[in-house]
């Protein structure tokens, strides 16, 4: 099962998404913060959050932007910046200003929706974050790894690029400057050069 985190201080708009969720059929259960600093809390496991089997990581977070303590933005800033988190965060908000919508885009809003005022409409809204977020959506491990490095076999083996700076240390080398090199290394020595001309040569 897949966990939501709503951070929503107002009890009635807390009823009534979660009331169109399971009515869209949404299964997923639904954690609240009520504030700011109670969703970076949950987020980062501190305090009366820290047992995981209880307080899983969220697949996906809806993010008020009036909030006490620690303001929506803010919220959303940390989580970008601070968190390590990669899951998807989408503003949920009465608020349509566009200068909250520029700003919550430029911190890296997953989206931008606001509260609709129609059950209807609210519903039809449920149904379009259920389809994509909770259905079509691909996210990455809770613990997402570092970018992969080459950890085995010869570190010094592959195709590296060679920019030569000067025309001096191409006439040192005894050969026209060309812009762009390629090298390709083995056991730690470079075999070929791969450059303009046909063929490849074999040191520099």
């Amino acid at each position: 099962m897949k966990t939501i985190l709503q951070v929503e201080d107002d009890s009635n708009d807390v009823f009534f998404l979660q009331y169109a969720m399971k009515k869209a059929g949404v299964g997923d259960p639904i954690q609240v913060a009520t504030d700011g600093q109670q969703a970076i809390d949950y987020l980062k496991g501190a305090g009366p959050f820290a047992d995981r089997q209880k307080f899983p990581l969220p697949c996906l977070v809806l993010l008020d932007l009036k909030l006490p303590y620690v303001m929506g933005l803010e919220v959303l800033r940390w989580i970008r910046t601070q968190s390590g988190l990669a899951m998807p965060v989408i503003m949920l908000t009465a608020s349509g200003e566009e200068a909250d919508i520029a700003e919550a885009y430029r911190l890296g809003a997953s989206a931008f929706l606001i509260k609709p005022s129609q059950a209807n409409k609210l519903g039809d809204m449920v149904m379009a974050i259920k389809d994509f977020w909770l259905t079509h959506n691909t996210l990455p491990q809770e613990s997402p790894p570092e970018s992969p490095r080459a950890e085995t076999g010869n570190p010094m083996e592959g195709v590296v690029n060679v920019v030569l700076s000067s025309a001096a240390e191409s006439a040192a080398k005894r050969r026209p400057v060309s812009p762009m090199r390629q090298v390709t290394w083995q056991n730690g020595l470079p075999q070929t050069w791969h450059t303009d001309e046909s063929n490849p040569r074999t040191s520099v």
